[in-house]
Protein backbone atom coordinates (compact mmCIF):
# COMPACT_ATOMS: atom_id res chain seq x y z
CA UNK A 1 0.00 0.00 0.00
CA UNK A 2 1.57 3.16 -1.06
CA UNK A 3 1.35 6.07 1.59
CA UNK A 4 -1.37 9.07 1.89
CA UNK A 5 -0.98 11.85 0.08
CA UNK A 6 -2.79 14.42 1.84
CA UNK A 7 -5.19 16.28 -0.52
CA UNK A 8 -5.36 20.47 -0.14
CA UNK A 9 -7.99 21.87 1.87
CA UNK A 10 -10.96 22.56 1.47
CA UNK A 11 -11.64 19.26 -0.54
CA UNK A 12 -13.22 19.77 -4.33
CA UNK A 13 -15.81 17.69 -4.12
CA UNK A 14 -17.86 17.96 -1.28
CA UNK A 15 -21.19 17.79 -2.10
CA UNK A 16 -23.03 20.21 0.14
CA UNK A 17 -26.55 19.68 -1.49
CA UNK A 18 -26.47 16.72 -0.26
CA UNK A 19 -25.99 17.86 3.18
CA UNK A 20 -28.37 20.10 4.09
CA UNK A 21 -30.39 18.28 6.32
CA UNK A 22 -27.74 17.25 8.63
CA UNK A 23 -26.13 20.56 8.32
CA UNK A 24 -29.33 22.04 9.41
CA UNK A 25 -30.27 19.26 12.36
CA UNK A 26 -26.97 19.27 13.51
CA UNK A 27 -26.40 23.01 13.71
CA UNK A 28 -29.77 22.95 15.64
CA UNK A 29 -28.98 20.33 18.21
CA UNK A 30 -25.56 21.85 18.79
CA UNK A 31 -27.59 25.33 19.39
CA UNK A 32 -30.30 23.78 22.03
CA UNK A 33 -27.03 21.61 24.01
CA UNK A 34 -25.07 25.83 23.69
CA UNK A 35 -28.39 26.91 24.79
CA UNK A 36 -28.45 24.75 28.22
CA UNK A 37 -24.38 24.86 28.56
CA UNK A 38 -25.63 28.79 29.10
CA UNK A 39 -27.46 27.47 32.33
CA UNK A 40 -24.50 26.41 33.98
CA UNK A 41 -22.49 28.25 36.07
CA UNK A 42 -19.90 26.02 36.26
CA UNK A 43 -19.31 23.85 34.23
CA UNK A 44 -15.40 22.53 34.75
CA UNK A 45 -17.13 21.79 38.07
CA UNK A 46 -20.61 20.41 37.55
CA UNK A 47 -19.42 18.23 34.03
CA UNK A 48 -16.09 17.18 35.45
CA UNK A 49 -17.62 13.45 35.17
CA UNK A 50 -18.92 13.50 31.79
CA UNK A 51 -14.82 15.05 30.83
CA UNK A 52 -13.37 11.74 32.61
CA UNK A 53 -15.96 9.73 30.61
CA UNK A 54 -15.08 11.36 27.54
CA UNK A 55 -11.60 10.63 28.21
CA UNK A 56 -12.17 7.23 29.06
CA UNK A 57 -14.20 6.43 25.83
CA UNK A 58 -11.78 8.18 23.32
CA UNK A 59 -8.51 6.04 24.92
CA UNK A 60 -11.00 3.00 24.96
CA UNK A 61 -11.06 3.04 21.42
CA UNK A 62 -7.34 2.64 21.18
CA UNK A 63 -7.44 -0.09 23.45
CA UNK A 64 -7.34 0.97 27.13
CA UNK A 65 -9.87 -1.09 29.23
CA UNK A 66 -10.29 1.32 31.82
CA UNK A 67 -14.16 2.59 33.19
CA UNK A 68 -15.20 5.48 34.13
CA UNK A 69 -15.54 4.44 37.75
CA UNK A 70 -12.66 2.39 37.79
CA UNK A 71 -10.47 5.96 37.39
CA UNK A 72 -12.24 7.87 40.13
CA UNK A 73 -11.60 5.39 42.56
CA UNK A 74 -8.04 5.32 41.76
CA UNK A 75 -7.89 9.08 41.54
CA UNK A 76 -9.06 9.00 44.65
CA UNK A 77 -7.07 5.82 46.56
CA UNK A 78 -4.74 5.19 44.52
CA UNK A 79 -2.92 3.43 47.03
CA UNK A 80 -5.24 0.48 46.22
CA UNK A 81 -3.86 -2.37 44.80
CA UNK A 82 -4.50 -2.88 40.78
CA UNK A 83 -2.58 -4.60 38.18
CA UNK A 84 0.03 -2.34 35.86
CA UNK A 85 -1.99 -3.19 32.86
CA UNK A 86 -4.66 -1.45 34.48
CA UNK A 87 -2.81 1.65 36.08
CA UNK A 88 -1.38 2.12 32.93
CA UNK A 89 -4.78 2.23 31.34
CA UNK A 90 -5.95 4.72 33.95
CA UNK A 91 -2.62 6.77 33.68
CA UNK A 92 -3.67 7.38 29.94
CA UNK A 93 -7.01 8.60 30.44
CA UNK A 94 -5.46 11.17 33.53
CA UNK A 95 -3.69 12.46 30.58
CA UNK A 96 -6.03 12.91 28.08
CA UNK A 97 -7.62 14.82 30.65
CA UNK A 98 -4.52 16.87 31.66
CA UNK A 99 -3.77 17.13 27.83
CA UNK A 100 -7.41 18.74 27.69
CA UNK A 101 -7.02 20.68 29.87
CA UNK A 102 -4.04 22.41 29.03
CA UNK A 103 -5.12 23.17 25.65
CA UNK A 104 -8.07 25.23 27.02
CA UNK A 105 -6.01 27.54 29.04
CA UNK A 106 -3.67 27.96 26.21
CA UNK A 107 -7.00 28.89 24.13
CA UNK A 108 -6.77 31.86 26.36
CA UNK A 109 -3.42 33.05 24.68
CA UNK A 110 -3.37 31.89 21.62
CA UNK A 111 -5.49 29.94 18.86
CA UNK A 112 -5.14 26.90 17.66
CA UNK A 113 -1.90 26.24 15.87
CA UNK A 114 0.98 22.79 15.31
CA UNK A 115 2.87 24.52 18.78
CA UNK A 116 -0.03 23.75 20.71
CA UNK A 117 -1.06 20.30 18.90
CA UNK A 118 2.81 19.12 19.97
CA UNK A 119 1.90 20.45 23.21
CA UNK A 120 -1.12 18.43 23.98
CA UNK A 121 1.07 15.27 22.57
CA UNK A 122 3.75 16.05 25.13
CA UNK A 123 1.27 15.88 27.68
CA UNK A 124 -1.00 12.63 26.57
CA UNK A 125 2.09 10.90 26.49
CA UNK A 126 3.82 11.25 29.23
CA UNK A 127 5.07 8.62 31.34
CA UNK A 128 2.69 6.08 29.63
CA UNK A 129 2.99 3.18 26.31
CA UNK A 130 4.03 5.85 23.83
CA UNK A 131 6.42 7.86 25.96
CA UNK A 132 9.05 6.18 23.64
CA UNK A 133 7.68 7.88 20.37
CA UNK A 134 9.14 11.33 20.52
CA UNK A 135 6.09 12.77 22.89
CA UNK A 136 5.52 16.49 21.12
CA UNK A 137 7.43 15.60 18.04
CA UNK A 138 6.61 15.69 14.60
CA UNK A 139 7.47 12.48 13.32
CA UNK A 140 10.57 11.48 11.03
CA UNK A 141 9.84 8.12 10.39
CA UNK A 142 7.37 5.80 8.35
CA UNK A 143 4.48 4.15 10.35
CA UNK A 144 1.41 2.57 9.14
CA UNK A 145 -1.42 1.18 10.62
CA UNK A 146 -2.83 -2.65 11.18
CA UNK A 147 -2.75 -5.59 13.51
CA UNK A 148 0.00 -5.67 15.98
CA UNK A 149 2.82 -7.68 13.68
CA UNK A 150 1.07 -6.57 10.50
CA UNK A 151 4.22 -5.51 7.52
CA UNK A 152 3.99 -2.83 5.68
CA UNK A 153 2.04 -4.41 2.52
CA UNK A 154 -0.87 -5.60 4.49
CA UNK A 155 -1.73 -2.43 6.19
CA UNK A 156 -4.89 -0.82 6.65
CA UNK A 157 -3.38 2.66 6.30
CA UNK A 158 0.11 3.88 5.70
CA UNK A 159 0.00 7.77 6.53
CA UNK A 160 1.99 10.22 4.63
CA UNK A 161 5.50 10.22 4.45
CA UNK A 162 7.29 12.65 6.70
CA UNK A 163 8.90 15.19 4.18
CA UNK A 164 5.11 16.12 3.47
CA UNK A 165 4.00 16.55 6.79
CA UNK A 166 4.81 19.87 7.99
CA UNK A 167 3.23 21.29 4.44
CA UNK A 168 0.22 19.38 5.24
CA UNK A 169 -0.66 20.50 8.98
CA UNK A 170 0.17 24.35 7.66
CA UNK A 171 -2.31 23.64 4.87
CA UNK A 172 -4.46 22.49 7.73
CA UNK A 173 -3.98 25.55 9.83
CA UNK A 174 -4.67 27.86 7.63
CA UNK A 175 -7.89 26.07 6.77
CA UNK A 176 -9.25 26.24 10.49
CA UNK A 177 -8.34 29.67 10.40
CA UNK A 178 -10.40 30.55 6.93
CA UNK A 179 -14.05 30.32 7.46
CA UNK A 180 -15.84 27.63 5.16
CA UNK A 181 -19.82 27.37 3.87
CA UNK A 182 -20.14 25.54 7.41
CA UNK A 183 -18.37 25.21 10.30
CA UNK A 184 -19.22 21.67 11.43
CA UNK A 185 -18.63 20.51 7.76
CA UNK A 186 -15.56 22.45 8.13
CA UNK A 187 -14.75 20.79 11.65
CA UNK A 188 -15.54 17.08 9.85
CA UNK A 189 -12.52 18.10 7.51
CA UNK A 190 -10.67 19.02 9.58
CA UNK A 191 -10.53 16.50 12.09
CA UNK A 192 -9.76 14.16 9.70
CA UNK A 193 -7.07 15.38 7.80
CA UNK A 194 -5.39 15.71 11.23
CA UNK A 195 -5.30 11.95 11.68
CA UNK A 196 -4.92 11.19 8.23
CA UNK A 197 -1.92 13.39 8.35
CA UNK A 198 -1.18 11.30 11.11
CA UNK A 199 1.52 13.89 12.42
CA UNK A 200 2.70 11.97 15.48
CA UNK A 201 4.27 8.15 15.95
CA UNK A 202 0.98 7.60 18.66
CA UNK A 203 -2.44 9.40 19.99
CA UNK A 204 -3.26 10.86 16.77
CA UNK A 205 -6.81 9.77 16.81
CA UNK A 206 -7.35 10.75 21.08
CA UNK A 207 -5.80 14.28 20.29
CA UNK A 208 -8.27 14.14 16.76
CA UNK A 209 -11.10 13.62 19.04
CA UNK A 210 -9.51 16.67 21.28
CA UNK A 211 -9.93 18.71 18.72
CA UNK A 212 -13.56 18.42 18.32
CA UNK A 213 -14.65 20.50 21.37
CA UNK A 214 -11.74 22.88 21.16
CA UNK A 215 -12.60 23.69 17.71
CA UNK A 216 -16.20 24.01 18.31
CA UNK A 217 -15.24 26.42 21.11
CA UNK A 218 -12.23 28.55 19.38
CA UNK A 219 -15.40 28.62 16.37
CA UNK A 220 -17.57 30.10 18.98
CA UNK A 221 -20.55 27.45 18.21
CA UNK A 222 -20.32 26.51 22.21
CA UNK A 223 -19.53 28.72 24.91
CA UNK A 224 -17.89 26.47 27.13
CA UNK A 225 -15.25 23.55 25.53
CA UNK A 226 -17.21 20.70 26.57
CA UNK A 227 -18.53 18.48 24.03
CA UNK A 228 -18.75 14.75 24.01
CA UNK A 229 -18.55 12.66 21.21
CA UNK A 230 -16.14 9.85 21.59
CA UNK A 231 -19.39 7.35 22.63
CA UNK A 232 -20.79 7.82 18.90
CA UNK A 233 -17.12 6.45 17.43
CA UNK A 234 -17.12 3.66 20.16
CA UNK A 235 -20.33 2.30 19.56
CA UNK A 236 -20.16 2.66 15.70
CA UNK A 237 -15.70 2.01 15.35
CA UNK A 238 -15.82 -0.06 12.19
CA UNK A 239 -17.98 2.65 10.86
CA UNK A 240 -15.64 5.60 11.98
CA UNK A 241 -12.71 4.32 10.88
CA UNK A 242 -14.16 3.32 7.04
CA UNK A 243 -15.72 6.48 6.62
CA UNK A 244 -11.59 7.96 7.25
CA UNK A 245 -10.44 4.96 4.96
CA UNK A 246 -12.97 6.22 2.13
CA UNK A 247 -11.29 9.56 2.20
CA UNK A 248 -7.61 7.77 1.57
CA UNK A 249 -8.54 4.76 -0.26
CA UNK A 250 -11.63 6.31 -2.78
CA UNK A 251 -11.04 10.25 -2.24
CA UNK A 252 -14.55 10.35 -1.06
CA UNK A 253 -15.25 13.15 1.91
CA UNK A 254 -18.80 12.83 1.56
CA UNK A 255 -19.47 9.60 3.54
CA UNK A 256 -17.44 10.74 6.01
CA UNK A 257 -18.61 14.44 6.52
CA UNK A 258 -22.02 12.85 6.70
CA UNK A 259 -21.14 10.05 9.21
CA UNK A 260 -19.29 12.92 11.22
CA UNK A 261 -22.81 15.44 11.08
CA UNK A 262 -25.03 12.60 12.57
CA UNK A 263 -22.55 12.21 15.35
CA UNK A 264 -23.03 15.71 16.24
CA UNK A 265 -26.91 15.06 16.31
CA UNK A 266 -26.93 11.92 18.45
CA UNK A 267 -23.76 13.36 20.92
CA UNK A 268 -25.25 16.76 21.33
CA UNK A 269 -28.85 15.30 22.00
CA UNK A 270 -27.04 12.74 24.27
CA UNK A 271 -25.00 15.56 25.96
CA UNK A 272 -27.93 18.20 26.32
CA UNK A 273 -30.31 15.19 28.29
CA UNK A 274 -27.08 14.18 30.66
CA UNK A 275 -26.30 17.96 31.23
CA UNK A 276 -30.10 18.94 31.66
CA UNK A 277 -30.04 16.01 34.03
CA UNK A 278 -27.14 17.17 36.32
CA UNK A 279 -28.30 20.50 36.49
CA UNK A 280 -31.30 19.39 37.75
CA UNK A 281 -29.71 17.16 40.46
CA UNK A 282 -27.21 20.23 41.02
CA UNK A 283 -30.52 22.23 41.79
CA UNK A 284 -32.08 19.31 43.88
CA UNK A 285 -28.97 18.98 46.11
CA UNK A 286 -28.37 22.85 46.77
CA UNK A 287 -32.01 22.44 48.46
CA UNK A 288 -31.64 18.97 50.14
CA UNK A 289 -27.82 20.08 51.62
CA UNK A 290 -30.27 23.42 53.15
CA UNK A 291 -32.65 20.87 54.67
CA UNK A 292 -30.69 18.25 55.97
CA UNK A 293 -27.74 20.04 57.56
CA UNK A 294 -28.09 23.62 58.66
CA UNK A 295 -24.20 24.90 57.71
CA UNK A 296 -22.80 27.63 55.95
CA UNK A 297 -20.51 24.67 54.49
CA UNK A 298 -23.63 24.08 52.09
CA UNK A 299 -22.54 24.82 48.94
CA UNK A 300 -18.84 23.22 49.62
CA UNK A 301 -20.30 19.78 49.89
CA UNK A 302 -22.41 20.36 47.08
CA UNK A 303 -19.72 21.64 44.85
CA UNK A 304 -17.39 19.21 46.09
CA UNK A 305 -19.51 15.82 45.44
CA UNK A 306 -19.81 16.75 42.28
CA UNK A 307 -16.40 17.84 41.19
CA UNK A 308 -15.07 14.61 42.70
CA UNK A 309 -18.49 12.07 42.66
CA UNK A 310 -15.97 9.29 44.49
CA UNK A 311 -13.33 10.74 47.37
CA UNK A 312 -11.50 9.57 50.27
CA UNK A 313 -13.43 10.75 53.61
CA UNK A 314 -9.74 11.87 55.19
CA UNK A 315 -9.44 13.78 51.84
CA UNK A 316 -12.94 15.24 52.54
CA UNK A 317 -11.55 18.38 54.31
CA UNK A 318 -9.14 19.33 52.04
CA UNK A 319 -11.14 18.98 48.78
CA UNK A 320 -13.96 21.17 50.45
CA UNK A 321 -12.04 23.61 52.54
CA UNK A 322 -14.50 22.62 55.37
CA UNK A 323 -12.75 22.12 59.23
CA UNK A 324 -12.04 18.36 59.76
CA UNK A 325 -15.11 18.17 62.49
CA UNK A 326 -17.77 20.03 60.41
CA UNK A 327 -16.63 18.01 57.46
CA UNK A 328 -16.85 14.27 59.58
CA UNK A 329 -20.52 15.43 60.72
CA UNK A 330 -21.38 16.44 56.91
CA UNK A 331 -20.03 13.09 56.00
CA UNK A 332 -22.57 11.51 58.46
CA UNK A 333 -25.54 13.44 57.17
CA UNK A 334 -24.98 12.78 53.72
CA UNK A 335 -24.55 8.68 54.05
CA UNK A 336 -28.01 9.06 56.59
CA UNK A 337 -29.97 10.80 53.90
CA UNK A 338 -28.66 8.24 51.08
CA UNK A 339 -26.83 10.82 49.30
CA UNK A 340 -23.47 9.41 49.51
CA UNK A 341 -22.55 5.88 49.67
CA UNK A 342 -19.51 3.51 50.67
CA UNK A 343 -18.03 2.38 47.90
CA UNK A 344 -15.00 1.30 49.88
CA UNK A 345 -14.86 0.38 53.74
CA UNK A 346 -12.24 2.17 56.18
CA UNK A 347 -9.87 0.02 58.10
CA UNK A 348 -6.87 0.73 60.08
CA UNK A 349 -5.28 3.65 58.85
CA UNK A 350 -6.79 3.61 55.65
CA UNK A 351 -9.54 5.64 54.97
CA UNK A 352 -13.12 4.89 53.73
CA UNK A 353 -13.80 5.87 50.13
CA UNK A 354 -17.35 7.34 49.56
CA UNK A 355 -19.14 7.48 46.31
CA UNK A 356 -22.10 10.06 45.10
CA UNK A 357 -24.35 7.62 43.02
CA UNK A 358 -26.49 9.51 40.76
CA UNK A 359 -24.24 11.66 39.49
CA UNK A 360 -22.53 8.66 38.51
CA UNK A 361 -25.26 7.08 37.16
CA UNK A 362 -26.23 10.22 34.76
CA UNK A 363 -22.65 10.29 33.83
CA UNK A 364 -22.69 6.86 32.31
CA UNK A 365 -20.59 4.72 34.39
CA UNK A 366 -18.55 2.43 32.09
Amino acid sequence: MDPHIPSKLPPADIDWASHVTLIGKSNAALARYDGILKGVVNPDILLSPLATREAVLSSRIEGTQASLEEVLEYEADSDKGISSDKEADIQEIINYRHAMRAAVNELKERPIGINMLRNIHRILLTSVRGRNKEPGEIRHIQNWIGPPGTPLEQATFVPPEPSLILDALTDWEYYLHREDRDTLVQLAILKAQFELIHPFRDGNGRIGRMLVPLILYYKKLIGSPVFYISAYFEQNRDVYYDRLESISRDGDWNLWVGFFLQAVIEQAEDNSQKATAILDLYNEMKYRMAEIAHTQYAINVVDTIFSQPVFRAADFPTLSGIPKDSSQRLLRELREADIIRVKVEGSGRRSAVYEFPRLLRISGGV
